[in-house]
């Protein structure tokens, strides 16, 4: 949906399209958010860095919050803390680095984040959110943003009032996953709390939430007013939900092009070697669901870059690329092809 004209502004800056990576620790990386970047992702989140690894020395945290050579706008750095004016030194050091926005995480639901009063944590202390907000909306030269989800648990589903306090301290745009933290990612979220956000709220906001399909992008749209649309794990293996594409619709040729334009981002980013272990994280999702289990264990047990695109164009060799996706998954006991396929699936089980 990337057009000439923005969708909507986060105070002055135009944002173009309306599909959002979302921040996904280990996943929206450097490498992955330049694929979804070619498919469209109106915005890039950085992986959310913990505050007290940014006030200190430099550390490997700080990676977290490289940018694409090629350039990456509008960027939005995300971070997480349970203390305000840390929170707004760690902001003030890396307004410079590059971002474009500085998001507060108020959705991770993890015991050790969460525990400690960060994260979905914040949403308990409604005047760590005002004071957090305050200081770096007055503080800072770019506009500050936040995710949350709809509160702690059940009985305390407090995202209006948090919304509201952010919004009145400077906030510029929130996203809402649809659950609390008790429920992580059971259940299904609740687009009705996006849509009450909507209404409750004068600034952008981004509905995250079961979205699974192309078809479910424009239902949350439709069903709850929202700006944009967030998609986290559905986007995993199958970043053209992001161009509003359906994977059912491709062919097995597209999904080994962009699995070997991601390899080669990998492997720029990461190195060799740690740009292997990068793509295989990504490799299961790209075939989930596909009758290509027993390849697995080969990919696995490569040990170059040369291997593992010599591995690749075996698999293309031994599945049409004109095939569809759907007609691949209904191959009942899809066979290992060729020497090297079997060398590789022996050293994996060694």
């Amino acid at each position: 949906m990337n057009s000439q004209t923005p969708s909507f502004h986060i105070r002055d800056l135009p944002i173009y399209g309306d599909t959002v990576l979302s921040p996904m620790a280990a996943y929206s990386d450097v490498p992955f958010r330049a694929i979804c970047r070619h498919f469209g992702a109106a915005m890039h989140y950085t992986e959310f860095v913990p505050t007290e690894a940014l006030i200190g020395d430099p550390n490997p945290l700080w990676r977290r919050l490289d940018v694409h050579p090629a350039g990456e706008k509008p960027m939005v750095f995300q971070i997480f803390g349970y203390d305000a004016r840390q929170i707004l030194f760690a902001a003030q050091r890396i307004e410079a680095w590059g971002a474009d926005i500085i998001d507060i995480n108020m959705g991770c639901s993890v015991p050790k984040v969460s525990e400690k009063g960060a994260g979905v944590g914040m949403m308990r202390q409604p005047r760590l959110v005002a004071e957090t907000f305050r200081l770096l909306s007055t503080h800072l030269r770019v506009p500050v943003t936040g995710k949350l989800r709809l509160g702690w648990d059940e009985t305390s589903q407090n995202y209006l009032e948090i919304a509201k306090i952010m919004v009145d301290n400077g906030a510029a745009l929130v996203a809402l996953h649809g659950r609390t933290r008790s429920q992580k990612y059971r259940g299904r979220a609740d687009w009705e709390a996006i849509a009450k956000l909507k209404q409750a709220v004068a600034v952008p906001v981004l509905g995250n939430g079961d979205v699974c399909t192309v078809a479910d992008i424009d239902r949350l749209k439709a069903y709850t007013g929202c700006d944009g649309v967030m998609i986290g794990r559905a986007a995993l293996g199958n970043p053209w939900l992001l161009a509003r594409i359906d994977r059912e619709q491709l062919t097995f040729g597209e999904v080994t092009a962009v699995l070997r334009h991601h390899l080669h981002e990998a492997i720029r980013y990461y190195g060799p070697t740690d740009g292997l272990l990068n793509i295989n994280r990504h490799l299961r999702k790209y075939l989930s669901g596909l009758a290509l289990k027993p390849f697995l264990p080969a990919f696995q047990a490569v040990q170059t870059a040369v291997e593992f695109e010599a591995l690749l164009g075996e698999m293309e060799t031994a599945v049409p690329p004109h095939l569809p996706l759907a007609d691949l998954r209904q191959i009942p006991h899809f066979p290992l092809a060729g020497k090297f396929t079997a060398k590789h699936a022996e050293r994996a089980e060694v």
